[in-house]
């Protein structure tokens, strides 16, 4: 495994790894949405939405088809959600007794 390899993977999960962004790809998940959309769902500011848009974009999770004066948001790659639909309740429990076992 490269170390470009490497790279892409930290950007990646860097990118999975704020709830904002993962509750905007839960959202696209429905498909294509514009930020005036987004917004009124995550309940914050439309330049915070932008942002996370920006990095899920950087992190190739997202891509961008512009309208007019609108950009339209949607999921790159459906196995992008497999990886997020990978963290389950049974994975949580274990990594939380592992965890656990290292602080005894």
């Amino acid at each position: 495994m490269g170390e470009d390899q490497n790279r892409f993977r930290a950007r990646f999960f860097k990118a999975l790894s704020d709830p904002t962004r993962l509750e905007i790809l839960e959202i696209l998940r429905e498909g294509e949405k514009c930020v005036c959309e987004l917004v009124p769902r995550l309940r914050i500011a439309q330049p915070i939405v932008s942002r996370h848009l920006r990095i899920l974009k950087e992190g190739g999770l997202v891509r961008v088809r512009g309208s007019g004066n609108r950009r339209f948001y949607s999921i790159a790659d459906p196995r992008i959600l497999a990886v997020i639909d990978g963290v389950t309740q049974d994975l949580r429990s274990s990594l939380s007794k592992v965890i656990m076992e290292h602080m005894a």
